[in-house]
């Protein structure tokens, strides 16, 4: 690469400075947001007209010119990013070569045809007849022509032929001109052209492709690839790598690019890096790759061409472009909602349909705009979360005031998600949504924090914060710790009560999450109304029910546990990672309302303690909070979570479960509780794309490009970043 790859290259140095102090009890020192390179998949449109082609080759000139060899002729690629067949000069527009090559060193294109080759480039007059047809073309820097055929194998120079040379043994497959040699690789073996003589460097079955170096050549297979010096000595052989069929090998500024039948990856160091599947294809089977001047991937597939750009980005940036895409296509009464397209070929078909926890979700958007008027001052943030907070309170409001907070609403007869929990409003145009859960209240408390703290700034508008939460909370209390619905039952997770959260094991999370639901809602209360009855709560959690005795007792004994079931849905399974959503969240609210110091110096162990099993997963939110609470931190996961996060939020297909590079970890309810399913995280842009109540160690993902989601989930830890001073 130039230029940008320079770029890149600090910003490598520049996270290596940075690792030695990825874990600190003391304040980290704010990191610059530095540009740095980040991939963005480009997919070529072909035109109607000229689809239907089989493309064979791939190749870019010295300007960096696009061109494709197929069985219609050759393509190129025109503005738009469009692929199409080459009609701009017109007297080769009718014909149809059998190859085409660069030239080493001047990147000049040229054509082999059946009867000459050519290129445009010196006026025109490179043009070698031929007397008979050959059928691949490589050009040195000197200018001599390399073509081999049926027949024979012929070097020219200055359009004349000076020498003929025998063919290669074997099946020609590529031809290569590097440092003015000529290279062949054929089905057995992979030869130098040494004078009138071809020498076998290195010779072996099921050989693909060849990128040739200054000190080593490298080999692709149909199973791995491997590294040979000029005279054939082996000197590394790796068949540990994301798919072994390699079908085309490209060296680029020192990192090794590899196409197969299942994608393209890259060696970076002693990992690698894999593009696949629908964010970065067309199809999954890749033919043939290069680059271009600026270190850019271009992947030819069957029918199509791909390309992954690598573009200076800032977090900053990110963070713009994904606000302003939220606001414009995922706004739904101030929900922050994923889109869905009803079809998913069919940008223009996006949906904003209700969810099952439409107030946790935009509590993540809320957050963000809460901390980014923190930051920015910007009044539009500002503005932004009096709107959603409105809709919070629209939750209450909706229904009958004995009801518990609602999940969402919708105009009447437009429900669609879980269609038996929704419920009439006094308001005949409106229906709401009931049963809800323990997850939604974790969005309430976290966002009634950060309003108060963060955005409320008259005493009227801190009492409106106070109401809104104390409305909540009286319901709780007149109901015996439950969250009503309206048969007068309690909804099946709203429960607070210590008949429900002291029955389940203490080997189980539920018992200390529902505990610190407890406890931090009421703290909460007490220190933004002053009531006394809200912290009499508290201590009646503490001294009656056991509540901070469970939290005392400890995360690290959370295992399976047989047999429990709560309204015959089985529990202890596995690690539920959307309680530790709902953990992390909550321990903001937790710490930042302790009665006193005692108590909280407990629920800072819980979070230190809960941190540390979290961890490996690399979540920057996670991250962020254990900073601001019990001062733990990974910053150079955090970075890298923030860095690696996609612009695009679609969730497509992922497949990372076939890999041979990774190293697997069988799951088991006994030893690998928490379903850590490889020995190293993947990078964030090769996994699924999820909430952070998902497990970032999942592998794979089938969803078809339907549904996007709406970014806060990247928003929310940026804009933290920047108030906690982690970011500049």
């Amino acid at each position: 690469m130039k230029g940008l790859v320079n770029f890149f290259y600090v910003f490598v140095l520049f996270v290596s400075s940075i690792s030695c102090v990825s874990t600190q009890d003391v304040d980290v020192s704010s990191v610059e947001d530095v540009p740095y390179l980040s991939p963005y998949p480009v997919k070529y449109e072909i035109p109607d007209k000229w689809k239907g082609a089989e493309m064979v080759k791939l190749v870019i000139d010295g300007d960096d010119n696009v061109f494709v060899l197929s069985d219609h002729g050759l393509y190129r690629d025109f503005p738009g990013h469009l692929l199409g067949k080459d009609l701009m000069y017109s007297s080769l527009s009718d014909k149809n070569p059998l190859d085409i090559t660069v030239q080493e060193g001047s990147g000049y294109l040229f054509y082999l045809y059946p009867d000459r080759y050519l290129s445009n480039r010196a006026s025109g007059e490179i043009c070698g007849h031929l007397p008979h047809e050959y059928k691949f073309i490589a050009v040195n820097t000197s200018g001599e022509v390399l073509l081999t055929g049926n027949v024979d194998a012929v070097i020219y120079k200055d359009n004349v032929k000076i020498s003929e040379v025998p063919l290669p043994e074997g099946a020609v497959r590529k031809l290569y001109a590097f440092k003015d040699r000529f290279y062949c690789l054929t089905d057995k073996a992979v030869l130098s052209l040494e004078g009138k003589a071809w020498k076998t460097v290195y010779g072996a079955e099921g050989m693909t492709s060849v990128a040739i170096t200054e000190d080593i050549i490298v080999i692709g297979t149909d199973n791995g690839y491997l590294e040979v010096d000029k005279n054939g000595k082996v000197l590394k052989t790796d068949d540990k790598v994301p798919v072994p069929a390699i079908s085309d090998v490209l060296s680029v500024d020192g990192k090794l690019w590899f196409a197969s039948n299942d994608g393209v990856y890259m060696r970076d160091g002693e990992r690698f890096r894999y593009y696949a599947r629908q964010r970065w294809l067309d199809e999954n089977e890749v033919i043939d790759i290069a680059a271009d001047s600026s270190g850019n991937i271009y992947m030819l597939t069957p029918s199509g061409l791909d390309k992954i750009e690598f573009r200076p980005e800032t977090l900053e940036g990110k963070a713009e472009y994904l606000l302003t895409n939220l606001r414009k296509y995922h706004m739904r009464f101030g929900f922050s909602e994923e889109y869905n397209l009803l079809d998913p070929a069919d940008p223009t078909s996006i949906v904003l349909l209700d969810s099952d926890n439409d107030g946790l979700w935009s509590s993540f958007y809320l957050g963000a705009e809460a901390f980014r008027y923190a930051v920015t001052k910007d009044p539009k943030a500002r503005e932004n979360a009096w709107e959603t907070f409105g809709t919070f309170e629209r939750l209450i409001s909706i229904h009958d005031p004995q009801w518990f907070s609602s999940r969402s609403f919708e105009r009447k007869g437009y429900r669609v998600h879980e269609v038996d929990a929704w419920r009439p409003s006094p308001d005949p145009d409106w229906e709401w949504k009931g049963t809800t859960s323990t997850d939604e209240f974790v969005g309430y408390l976290f966002i009634t924090a950060l309003m108060d703290d963060l955005v409320a700034e008259t005493e009227e508008e801190h009492a409106r914060i106070a109401k809104y939460i104390s409305t909540i909370m009286d319901h709780i209390i007149k109901n015996n710790l439950y969250f009503i619905d309206v048969d007068g039952e309690p909804t099946l997770w709203g429960r607070l009560n210590p008949d429900y959260v002291n029955s389940f094991a203490h080997t189980q999370f539920d018992r200390i999450l529902n505990s610190v639901l407890t406890l931090a809602s009421f703290q909460e209360a007490y220190a933004l109304t002053g009531d006394e009855k809200y912290k009499e709560q508290v201590k009646r959690a503490i001294d009656e029910f056991g509540y901070l005795d469970n939290i005392e007792s400890g995360i690290y004994g959370i295992k399976y546990t047989e047999g429990f079931r709560h309204k015959g849905i089985h529990l202890g399974e596995d690690w539920n990672h959307s309680d530790d959503e709902m953990a992390f969240l909550t321990y903001w609210v937790l710490c930042r309302y302790a009665l006193d110091d005692e108590v909280k110096e407990k629920y800072l162990k819980l979070v230190e303690d809960h941190w540390n099993i979290e961890r490996p997963e690399g979540d920057a939110l996670w991250n962020l909070i254990a900073y601001h609470t019990c001062g733990k931190i990974d910053l150079e996961q955090t970075l890298k979570y923030l860095r690696e996060f996609p612009m695009d939020c679609t969730k497509y297909e992922v497949m990372n479960s076939q890999r041979k590079d990774l190293h697997f970890i069988p799951y088991d309810v006994h030893t690998n509780f928490r379903a850590q399913f490889t020995e190293e995280l993947l990078p964030k842009n090769e996994r699924p794309v999820q909430r952070h109540n998902s497990n970032e160690f999942n592998l794979d993902s089938n969803r078809k490009g339907e549904v996007q989601l709406a970014g806060d989930e990247y928003l929310l830890p940026y804009w933290m970043a920047r108030y906690l001073g982690v970011i500049k």
